[in-house]
């Protein structure tokens, strides 16, 4: 039986790139509600808020999964659990 180390390996390098795609596109709809930047010219205001309030559910459902992998693993790095 495998681990729980070798599956927070696996299951950080799987969240890690749709994490990273979804926190860009988080920051882009952010910078085109209020204008700044120049992203104002993606989408109108309407439009990125239905996309950025969109984005709320698969943020809150990859990264607590991420950071307690990562977490896990930093400590057993670190030496505080074995």
């Amino acid at each position: 039986m495998k681990r729980f180390g070798h599956y927070a390996i696996k299951t950080l390098r799987v969240t890690s790139w749709p994490l990273l795609f979804l926190m860009l596109l988080y920051l882009v709809t952010g910078f085109a509600m209020s204008g700044r930047f120049g992203f104002g010219v993606l989408m109108n205001e309407k439009t990125a808020l239905a996309f950025h309030k969109a984005l709320h559910v698969p943020l809150l459902m990859l990264f607590p999964v991420h950071a307690v992998c990562a977490v896990y693993l930093a400590m057993r790095r670190w030496r505080w659990i074995k």
